[in-house]
């Protein structure tokens, strides 16, 4: 985990639409809730949960004090002005530092630039970006963090089992169901198989994604000849 993130929050008596000027004196309304207390609305000034928010994001625990009480939260969703781009709302989910938690974390490759398959100058496309991971609250990494140093050669990929996690911190399996209908004799896919960057030759990539482009073209043309409304004009319509 980074540096210690800690915020404090006051009591918010507005509600409503009333809230709107609070937004007026640089102030954010939110919500703190969790299990074994009541949802209490609160009120925090904007820069200083904007910072908060940038440093901590929605994978890592914040110190909050509200009034004077002291707990142990993370932010479950920030509502930003689509326009502004200014947060709105606040929304704080109070955890145990002795419960595990399920949070989504960055999924950070190192190494870039200095792997032989980049120096002979093909390509390594991430393909994923977050993953969910289970900890302590307080043990919860910044990131999960992948090399790609020794990749050399297209076709070569790196999997989440190539992270090395800290101790007490888990994947998150989720059972889609599939292996029920899989061959007997066919391996079980867990977390860890997931691909996480691959390497390319440049002109394969470009190939793969004008293919993809090609794809996209070809199902909107079919739609448009069998009378289909494309996607943006039903936006219009619904509109």
């Amino acid at each position: 985990m980074g540096d210690k993130v800690t915020l404090k929050l006051a009591v918010r008596e507005v509600h409503g639409k009333k809230v709107a000027q609070l937004r007026k004196e640089s102030l954010v309304p939110g919500v703190v809730y969790g299990p074994g207390m009541e949802p209490v609305s609160v009120q925090v000034d904007y820069n200083t949960v904007a910072k908060a928010y940038k440093a901590a994001g929605t994978h890592t625990p914040i110190h909050i004090d509200i009034d004077g009480k002291k707990r142990i939260a993370m932010i479950k969703e920030a509502e930003v002005d689509p326009t502004k781009n200014l947060l709105r709302h606040v929304s704080f989910h109070a955890v145990k530092a002795s419960d595990p938690v399920v949070a989504e974390v960055p999924v950070r490759l190192i190494g870039e630039g200095e792997s032989e398959a980049e120096k002979a100058g093909l390509i390594v496309l991430q393909n994923l970006d977050k993953i969910e991971v289970k900890a302590l609250p307080m043990i919860l990494p910044d990131a999960v963090e992948i090399s790609i140093a020794h990749l050399k050669e297209a076709g070569e990929k790196v999997t989440l089992a190539d992270a090395t996690l800290p101790e007490g911190v888990e994947f998150v399996e989720h059972d889609t169901g599939r292996h029920e209908d899989a061959d007997e004799d066919e391996e079980k896919q867990t977390v860890a198989d997931t691909m996480v960057a691959s390497v390319w030759e440049p002109a394969a990539l470009q190939a793969q994604n004008e293919s993809a482009a090609g794809d996209a073209t070809d199902e909107t043309e079919v739609a448009a000849e069998n009378g289909e409304a494309a996607p943006a004009e039903e936006e219009k319509k619904e509109d």
